[in-house]
């Protein structure tokens, strides 16, 4: 898939661990999950937001797009 999730990328960067990132975005384990390792085929900008918000960063600095 083109689009790359950096999820684990900024969490590292930010110390925070996949269960307390899950309790201050108030997403479930497994979606969250889901999402870090790039299985998702959505994602709402409410939650990118919230994500963004909690780890203090940008959406470029979670997603980004490569040509296949």
């Amino acid at each position: 898939m083109p689009i790359i999730v950096n999820l684990d990328v900024m969490m590292a960067k930010r110390k925070i661990s996949l269960n307390e990132l899950s309790e201050k975005v108030g997403l479930t384990l497994a979606n969250l999950s889901i999402l870090k390792t790039g299985k998702a085929k959505a994602v709402r900008f409410s939650t990118l937001e919230t994500i963004c918000k909690v780890l203090d960063c940008q959406p470029g600095d979670i997603l980004e797009y490569r040509e296949s």
